[in-house]
């Protein structure tokens, strides 16, 4: 059976990718990227949107990055660790845009938009990261997201995290959270179920099989 809809279709040419980050700190300037996770989406045959392949890496700080130990304390990253398997931001972000770009040219979309939980600081890290790195080729919207946070109050009255993921039907796992992998799957979760109902509510033609 084929899926009733494309993603390019439902999001006017961008690929929603969720995103994750954890730093040394809220300052996207001058704290630095420990962590980076990405998560892509597909649409299934009942027209379901559903997460897919994922990528995830740890990042060396940058020279001079500042690190906040009460992130550390909270993210429990411990960026000296001689067994952490960290690349430079550079090779990070390339190795994530790479996949992103690949799925671009899969789903024939124009441009990737952050699927993230106050996506807009995610975002900034990012953009952040690709000035220092000097990437030319990004291949997210600059300025455009897709905030969990407001879809979360919107549909599900909580705009927590964990109390959106619960509100919305979801399993939260407090021990996982805070790992840029985690995060960026539970966000995409979250995404996938508002955006669903969405599809359910508003057009039959993108609406899931019901049993």
């Amino acid at each position: 059976m084929q899926a009733p809809w494309i993603l390019k279709d439902r999001f006017r040419g961008f690929m929603p990718v969720a995103v994750d980050v954890e730093t040394g700190g809220i300052e996207p300037e001058t704290h630095a990227l420990l962590e980076i996770s990405a998560v892509l989406f597909s649409v299934c045959d009942d027209g379901q949107l559903a997460p897919s392949e994922h990528v995830w890496l740890h990042v060396l700080p940058f020279e001079g990055a500042a690190i906040d130990e009460e992130a550390l304390r909270i993210n429990k990253i411990k960026p000296d660790h001689p067994l952490r398997p960290a690349v430079p931001e550079r090779e990070a972000l390339r190795r994530v845009f790479r996949v992103v770009r690949r799925e671009l040219k899969a789903t024939g979309c124009s441009r990737a938009i952050l699927v993230g939980h106050n996506a807009h600081f995610d975002l900034a890290v990012l953009n952040a990261a690709i000035k220092r790195s000097g990437i030319k080729r990004n291949p997210f919207h600059r300025f455009s997201v897709f905030d969990t946070c407001t879809l979360g109050g919107a549909m599900f009255g909580q705009t927590v995290m964990s109390l959106a993921v619960q509100a919305a039907g979801l399993k939260w796992n407090e021990e996982r959270a805070h790992s840029a992998l985690y995060d960026a799957q539970i966000c995409a979760q979250l995404f996938c179920e508002a955006v669903n109902r969405i599809n359910d509510q508003s057009n039959p033609a993108l609406s899931r099989t019901r049993a």
